[in-house]
C-alpha cells in the first residue's frame, strides 16, 4: 500500500472533530466480483464542508462514491453516514439517513418535465417537501422558467442543474456529486461548480465531489484527497494542494511523491 502524503501539520483526516463528521470512511476496500478496486481508503466530510476527491481516470473515485451511498458493498472497512453504519447494498436506507447522490450519468427521466423530475426526489412530510423544493430552486433559479420543458430537451448544463436540484429537494445533509462537468464546456463548468460551494454554505450539508477539472474543484473545496491506483496518495487543504503543483502532477502521472519535499 502506498503511503499517504498529508500537506497539513496534522492529517486533514484529523482536522475535523468527530462530532462534526457527517461521513467517515475507514480502511475501505471495495470493488467488483470480489476484486478490490479501492484499498485502505480513509476519508472524512464535515458539516458545511466541500471535499474534492481527485485523481486520474480509473483511480477509484466513482467506486468510492458508490460504496459510500450504499450502491456497492464493501469488501473491508466501514462507512459511517450521519452516525450510522452504511447499509451496503441498500442505498434506499442510506438515502433515508439524509444522503443524496448525483451520479455521473445524471440519471434523469428525459421524457418527463423538469417539474416531474424534481418531484421524484421529494420525500418526507408535505411541509418538508415544499421547503426542499423551493430551497433547491433558490439555489438553481435558472430552472424556474424551464419547469414544463422535458428533460431531454435541456442543454447539458441545464440537465446537470436539474440532476443537482432533484438531489437537493430531499433536503440532504450529505451530497455526493460525481463528475458534474462531464460533457460540459469549460465555461459552463466555471458557472456550475461554485453552486457546490453555495450549497454547503447555505444548507450546512457536507459535499463530496469527484471532479476532473482539478483547479476549478480546488477553488470551491475546503479540502481534497487525491487517489491513484485505488488508494489515497495525497491529502490536504485546497490551498495547500494549489500551491503544490509538483505533488499534484506526480500523483496524476503515477510518479512517486517525495514526502521530504512536502
Amino acid at each position: 500500500m502506498k503511503s499517504v502524503t498529508n500537506l497539513t501539520t496534522e492529517s486533514s483526516s484529523e482536522n475535523i472533530s468527530n462530532e462534526n463528521n457527517l461521513v467517515e470512511i475507514k480502511n475501505l476496500s471495495a470493488g467488483y466480483a470480489g476484486v478490490a478496486v479501492i484499498r485502505g481508503v480513509n476519508l472524512q466530510v464535515g458539516k458545511g464542508e466541500v471535499v474534492a476527491l481527485l485523481g486520474p481516470n480509473g483511480a477509484g473515485k466513482t467506486t468510492t462514491l458508490l460504496t459510500t451511498s450504499g450502491l456497492l458493498k464493501a469488501l473491508e472497512g466501514s462507512v459511517t453516514v450521519l452516525g450510522e453504519q452504511s447499509n451496503f447494498g441498500a442505498p434506499h436506507k442510506t438515502a433515508r439517513l439524509g444522503l443524496a447522490h448525483v451520479p455521473e450519468d445524471r440519471s434523469l427521466f428525459f421524457g418527463l418535465t423538469v417539474q416531474e423530475n424534481l418531484r421524484l426526489g421529494l420525500r418526507g412530510k408535505r411541509s418538508e417537501q415544499n421547503a426542499g423544493y423551493e430551497a433547491a430552486l433558490d439555489l438553481l433559479p435558472a430552472l424556474r422558467p424551464l419547469m414544463n420543458r422535458r428533460a431531454g430537451l435541456l442543454s447539458g448544463g441545464e440537465q446537470q442543474m436539474l440532476a443537482m436540484a432533484r438531489a437537493l429537494v430531499s433536503n440532504p445533509k450529505v451530497l455526493l456529486v460525481d463528475e458534474m462537468s462531464l460533457g460540459l464546456a469549460p465555461i459552463i463548468v466555471e458557472r456550475l461548480l461554485p453552486i457546490v460551494r453555495d450549497i454547503a454554505n447555505e444548507t450546512g450539508a457536507g459535499v463530496l465531489i469527484v471532479e476532473q477539472h482539478v483547479h476549478l474543484a480546488l477553488e470551491v473545496a475546503d479540502r481534497a484527497y487525491v487517489m491513484s491506483h485505488g488508494e489515497i496518495v495525497l491529502d490536504g487543504s485546497a490551498d495547500e494542494l494549489i500551491e503544490r503543483q509538483d505533488l499534484l502532477e506526480a500523483s496524476y502521472l503515477g510518479g512517486e511523491i517525495d514526502e521530504e519535499t512536502s
